[in-house]
């Protein structure tokens, strides 16, 4: 059965991208033409008064409530008509092919027509943070239009936090953050550093790419795992097009691709469509310093005049606006106009009250704040069950033992129903463990991994994959267990397989 008839899926794929922020950075002042109208995009340095702080930005995408949309079935009224959809998808020079239908066209309706305000607070951001973005997948060898999935992850918003923890512009879950070397610990959380989470947000795309071979298939990974690509694949019959594995996928992740083309579209077209990227006040340049010892921002702000709120604009991993230099080298960011005065000031600034702000009683009472967010962190989430989890995958997602999970909502065996409600006690046990749960006891049910000679082995649960199956364990990669286990790409796992995970 086809799952569009009637409508129109285009492809393309051009050899040399020439996407850039060209694209969409503004031409300050300049008249354009768009419908046959005069637009005059604004003018950066003669509107000083209206230009909005980064923090004043990411703070109204946060309090902007969405407007709910189901791409299957909304069919909302449109401005253009499909022709032009798809001949503007057509002409973009892009890798990654942007088809057409009704689900994408309904996405860009939403980005173009229902938030309008929202995208244009998102297209001022872009300008700061895109290319920054691109420079890093041009690092990569990656296709440029990547830097789109930025936008639906997080709004361009490096202090997003998502109901299910993930954080940052990246939308990193925890475990996924560490796996791919992102430091996390009382002081400094790097998922919500914009250039350390990109290296890994796109270190990640790689190896979805990798093992896919299909950027809407590693697109779609991204969102939901990939194992739960794998299960929608098998449950339509092995076929490997986004469109037809589209019904077997997560509710969620069905309008992640579909997103993607829109916002790809957005940062192509938007003077087509009236809409003008809000001004950010932002420096001309950014410098960096490798912090060594124990700094805290406001020491920084008094000796040379910066104000907080830039510090922590262009700092926003450190999680008590304190630089942990003293455990290992950190990196500071300023913008250039205090270069001068950092680096001659710096004995100055780590001296200026340093026995008040490093005292005793002021990292106590961090720590005891920190024990207070981590009991907060206990009340209770409803998770509710999608097609195709398993409390191995949940607990795994919520950093749980699968025996927590059967302990809070009373069940008997590891048997659960899609669209059921699970109790998580975020954060915390069912009693407290002298030990903490490892990635290996929690992937395993909340016990031991069984040892084979001097590996420890990993039986093969349904629906897992070598990738859903690395990401469950401490340091250890996809392309490990291919390695270690002798594996080909053509290599098939099943339910009871028995795989090597690492030298004990």
């Amino acid at each position: 059965m086809m799952l569009f008839a009637g409508l129109t899926i285009i492809g393309h794929a051009q050899s040399n991208p020439s996407t850039t922020m060209e694209d969409t950075t503004i031409n300050p002042g300049r008249t354009v033409i768009v419908n046959g109208d005069e637009i005059l995009e604004p003018d950066v340095d003669n509107n000083l008064d209206n230009l909005l702080s980064i923090w004043y930005l990411q703070r109204a995408l946060n309090d902007t409530a969405d407007v709910s949309l189901n791409l299957d079935d909304d069919l909302p009224v449109a401005d253009l008509p499909d022709s032009v959809y798809i001949e503007r998808l057509k002409t973009m020079p892009t890798l990654i092919n942007l088809p057409y239908n009704h689900v994408v066209r309904n996405s860009i309706i939403y980005y173009t027509q229902r938030i309008p305000e929202k995208s244009e607070m998102i297209l001022g951001l872009a300008q700061y943070y895109l290319p920054m973005v691109e420079e890093i997948l041009d690092m990569y060898d990656m296709p440029l239009e990547l830097r789109a999935m930025a936008i639906i992850e997080s709004a361009l918003n490096p202090r997003a936090v998502s109901r299910a923890k993930a954080k940052g512009m990246w939308q990193f879950m925890y475990r996924t953050a560490l796996l791919y070397d992102l430091k996390i610990n009382s002081y400094v959380d790097e998922r919500l550093d914009p250039v350390a989470a990109t290296h890994a947000a796109v270190k990640y795309m790689k190896d979805l790419y990798g093992i896919f071979g299909d950027w809407s298939l590693a697109i779609a990974a991204y969102n939901c795992g990939a194992g739960n690509v794998n299960k929608a694949i098998r449950r339509s019959g092995g076929k490997r097009s986004y469109w037809d594995i589209y019904p077997y996928l997560p509710r969620e992740t069905r309008g992640y691709v579909p997103n993607f083309v829109a916002a790809c579209y957005l940062l192509e077209y938007y003077r087509q469509h009236r809409l003008i990227p809000k001004s950010v006040c932002m420096p001309a340049q950014i410098d960096t310093f490798k912090i060594t010892k124990m700094l805290h921002f406001e020491q920084i702000a008094e000796v040379i005049g910066i104000p907080m709120d830039e510090l922590r604009d262009f700092n926003p991993q450190y999680l008590h606006n304190i630089i942990p230099g003293t455990s290992a080298p950190y990196i500071l960011n300023i913008p250039y106009e205090y270069t001068a005065l950092f680096a001659e000031k710096e004995k100055e600034i780590y001296a200026y009250k340093d026995s008040i702000y490093f005292n005793p009683n002021i990292i106590q009472h961090i720590a005891r704040r920190e024990t207070a967010s981590a009991t907060a962190g206990r009340a209770q989430i409803i998770h509710r069950i999608r097609p195709g989890e398993t409390l191995s995958t949940i607990a795994l997602k919520y950093g749980v033992k699968v025996s927590d999970l059967k302990y809070w909502n009373n069940l008997k065996s590891e048997r659960i129903i899609a669209n059921k409600k699970l109790i998580i006690n975020a954060g915390g046990a069912k009693k407290q463990s002298s030990k903490p749960a490892t990635a290996a006891t929690v992937a395993n049910g909340g016990k031991k991994a069984p040892v084979g000679g001097d590996y420890i082995i990993h039986t093969v649960k349904r629906g897992e994959s070598l990738y859903s199956i690395a990401e469950g364990y401490d340091n250890v990669t996809y392309y490990d267990l291919m390695k270690l286990n002798k594996y080909t790409k053509n290599t098939k796992i099943y339910p009871g397989d028995k795989i090597k995970i690492g030298k004990l």
